[in-house]
């Protein structure tokens, strides 16, 4: 019988489970979006049980479009969307709160608290500087503003999970033995990880206020954590890898070894930049971070610059705005108009990560005009894209002393080749987008694939790799001098905005 590898790949607006086969390419897919939750300005959250039923419904829907059972299904593996933050009973699987997303600024006040004026103060640790998008300060929230909560959890009762570890603990059994466990690349943003020792430290939880016994064990990326529960279609197949969804994409890039790149266009941009076994600190703004762990081998480290809202802010235009009815709709758009007619976007609508951290930003269309019109604004959405990753692309290069001479792009923005073209235009290097390029879920179905044998090594992953397209500059220096000016100017703009009367 033949088998084949499925990759649960868990993001922020969708549930989706992959089938792969040995060559890497997609068999059948299931997908369903689950619902955004902003009860104020700034907060967003996600249902848990709703992301938990969605991941059942997709094994089913991509097994039944392959005609296949779990009997096809040699291993599983989980990426999720990460930082994104839940604590639930142990006892009875209910979480106490919904999942407070990556994306969410509520716990700023906590962060200030706690950095007392030194917001790098845990990152020779950890690799971060304090700032809301991690879960550090969400777990803090949780605890003190749902009621009985903190109580709960220095009983014993409560635990913490980022969101692979909330779906590996109901796939092997949720209250009857759930696995309680996370991978480095997970634990390491959660702003209480030793990146040397891959250990929790006891003086940041301490810092902190959190119980140690609410945090999973933190495991490798690729071994086997456990099978897939009774009650499961898939029933006792192992689930032997997890991957926090940007190192998963880095890891369906074949991007090993020190110093490959990749970036990710989804909601966010994530560009990850692999230094080896060599832990390097930034100083320009990018956050220290694992890249992989397979099994027993020696933790892989990167570089890593975030910037929240990049395929989201596609989405913004078309649900907030109605200017597009479709998200595929922008690139005809943007091409109406030979360029953005003077207008710059920044969409900072909760502040600026990488390489800011600006926290009290918020967004600025700036430029305007009467010259200027939807299409200018579409195209000036579509360019924020890509000067939000210049700026990073340029912080990997100052502090890696490596100039990056292309860059491998993935994820669903980049099928709009418009993107890709203004991309090099403003990076001045050509960018590549891979056959695949669901290279998330691939990531994930790579690590799963090596615990089981499925894959023999590296090298047969990197012979899967194949250039699907490539996009080289178009434009002068001095017109790249030109706009990346002007865009740093428009980032300006967003500064000192939010106070304590504004949120």
């Amino acid at each position: 019988m033949s088998d084949y590898i499925m990759a649960i790949d868990q993001g922020t607006t969708s549930t989706r489970a992959i089938i792969f086969d040995r060559g890497g390419n997609i068999i059948s897919t299931g997908q369903l979006e689950h619902e955004q939750i902003f009860p104020h300005p700034g907060w967003v959250e996600h249902d848990p049980k709703e992301i938990w039923l969605h991941t059942r419904e997709v094994i089913g829907q991509a097994l039944g479009k392959a005609d296949m059972t779990r009997h096809n299904i040699r291993a599983l593996g989980i990426t999720n969307q990460r930082a994104t933050t839940l604590v639930w009973d142990k006892n009875t699987g209910e979480p106490v709160y919904n999942a407070i997303v990556w994306q969410d600024t509520r716990t700023q006040p906590i962060v200030d608290r706690l950095a007392d004026g030194d917001y790098e103060r845990y990152r020779a640790k950890t690799g971060l500087p304090l700032a809301p998008v991690f879960p550090g300060t969400k777990i803090v929230w949780i605890l003190d503003n749902v009621e009985g909560a903190r109580a709960r959890a220095e009983a014993g009762d409560l635990i913490f999970g980022t969101i692979d570890t909330w779906l590996l603990w109901n796939l092997t059994g949720g209250v009857d033995g759930g696995v309680h466990a996370t991978d480095v690349t997970n634990a390491s943003l959660t702003l209480f990880m030793d990146l040397e020792t891959l250990e929790w430290d006891d003086e940041i939880l301490a810092d902190f206020g959190v119980p140690r016994s609410m945090l999973p064990e933190v495991r490798s990326s690729s071994e086997i954590y456990g099978v897939a529960s009774e009650q499961s279609l898939l029933r006792e197949v192992p689930i032997a890898g997890i991957l926090g969804d940007q190192q998963a994409a880095t890891f369906g890039q074949a991007a090993f070894d020190p110093g490959e790149a990749k970036n990710t266009y989804g909601t966010g941009n994530f560009l990850l930049f692999n230094t080896g076994d060599k832990l390097v600190q930034s100083t320009n703004g990018l956050i220290s971070t694992l890249a992989y762990k397979l099994g027993d081998q020696p933790a892989q480290y990167a570089l890593e610059g975030l910037i929240a809202v990049t395929g989201s802010l596609v989405q913004w235009l078309r649900d907030n705005l109605g200017i597009i009815a479709t998200a595929a709709e922008i690139e005809a758009l943007a091409r109406s108009v030979e360029d953005n007619g003077g207008a710059y976007f920044v969409p900072a609508f909760s502040g600026l990560l990488a390489p800011y951290w600006r926290s009290e930003a918020r967004g600025a269309l700036v430029g305007m005009t009467r010259y200027v019109n939807k299409a200018h604004i579409a195209r000036a959405v579509l360019e924020s894209i890509a000067f939000q990753s210049a700026e990073v692309f340029d912080a990997v290069n100052a502090d890696s002393g490596v100039a990056l001479t292309e860059l491998k792009v993935d994820g669903g923005a980049i099928t709009n080749d418009l993107l890709g073209q203004i991309q090099a235009n403003v990076l001045g290097v050509p960018v590549v987008r891979p056959v695949v390029a669901e290279t998330t879920a691939l990531g994930a179905a790579y690590v799963a694939g090596l615990a089981v044998g499925y894959w023999s090594d590296l090298d047969e992953l990197r012979a899967n790799w194949q250039e699907d397209r490539r996009w080289v500059p178009e434009i002068t220096q001095d017109e790249r001098d030109r706009t990346y000016r002007l865009w740093k100017k428009a980032v300006t703009k967003t500064f000192d905005w939010a106070d304590e009367d504004v949120a």
